[in-house]
């Protein structure tokens, strides 16, 4: 099927509540008849707590249907096919970035050696505490919300402790999932026992000294020096896709052979429950949205990466990225 572009702003489908069901409606306003269209608009499954819904009049629009969530963010159903093409355009640039990975880390560690709480030492904290996978950046809104969830920008002092050189995090994250967190590296534990220290009583854990006042780290800083660091194009998400991605192949390439499809299921769906616990997602959102499909399919294939079980990240980061490569 060929896809054209849809939009929302023009007049599509609308719905209104009948009984325990919907009522479908076209854009002059009379309900819909036709018994193929009202089973595509059926079939959309557009969440029942979905307001000012929109559905799109064709079954190739690459926009299928929004509306605003319970939490007032606006939402997207897309077309199976455009959101296949966007998936492999996605995973393909974060193989991209893999491969500046180097430049960033080396660049973070320079950062990171200088002194004081300066806006590139801060942010420069931020961005290994990303690479370590498991963090999600932030957003303003889900921390401010009746039942606030946090990523890194939006974390407050007391989701931090130190105990024995090390940080604790503790904090609820997306999805209301309970995160803890230990950080055993000497630098970062540095910078964020000063922080604790030096912005005690601030709502946010993240700021720094500009010289004059303290700021508080915004998500679009730290995507801003992502970019600046690396070289290229990317976000606090390229983290959490990528390490996903290497441990799910690292972990199928450790899981006992298994020859029938039955018991290759088994080992991948074993595999997505690790990936997801990293995450602190479903098992999954982190198979459909974080790990490269290609990894599954090789080792439906036979094909896992070459890679010793204690190896360093960076060998093994390396060995994914050419495994993924000759895909």
């Amino acid at each position: 099927m060929r896809l054209r572009r849809s939009d929302p702003g023009r007049p599509g489908y609308r719905r209104r509540r009948r009984g325990t069901g919907w009522l479908f409606l076209n854009p002059a306003g009379d309900p819909v008849r036709d018994p193929d269209e009202l089973a595509r608009l059926r079939a959309l499954v557009v969440p029942p707590a979905w307001r000012d819904v929109w559905i799109c009049p064709w079954p190739n629009g690459h926009i299928q249907a929004t509306g605003v969530d319970a939490a007032g963010r606006k939402q997207y159903l897309y077309h199976p096919t455009w959101r296949e093409k966007r998936d492999e355009a996605k995973f393909d640039h974060v193989l991209e970035v893999a491969r500046r990975l180097p430049t960033l880390r080396a660049r973070v560690g320079r950062d990171l050696d200088g002194r004081g709480l300066n806006r590139d030492r801060v942010l420069a904290t931020v961005a290994r505490l990303l690479d370590m996978g498991a963090f999600r950046v932030g957003n303003d809104q889900y921390a401010a919300g009746d039942d606030p969830t946090f990523g890194v920008s939006t974390l407050r002092p007391e989701h931090a402790r130190t105990r024995r050189g090390c940080v604790i995090f503790e904090f609820p994250a997306k999805g209301g999932i309970e995160q803890v967190r230990l950080v055993e590296d000497p630098e970062l534990c540095r910078v964020l026992t000063n922080l604790r220290r030096r912005r005690r009583g601030a709502e946010r854990l993240f700021g720094y000294w500009d010289g004059q006042d303290w700021r508080d780290v915004r998500a679009d800083e730290i995507n801003g020096y992502l970019r600046d660091a690396s070289g290229g194009e990317m976000t606090a998400k390229d983290f959490r896709t990528w390490h996903a991605t290497v441990l799910a192949a690292i972990e199928l390439a450790a899981a006992e052979p298994a020859r029938s499809l039955t018991g290759r299921r088994r080992a991948v769906a074993g595999v997505m429950r690790g990936v997801a616990e990293l995450l602190g997602n479903t098992p999954t959102v982190a198979r459909t949205s974080y790990v490269d499909p290609r990894v599954v399919d090789l080792y439906h294939d036979g094909v896992v990466v070459t890679v010793d079980p204690g190896a360093p990240r960076e060998k093994a980061e390396l060995a994914v990225l050419e495994l993924l490569e000759e895909a």
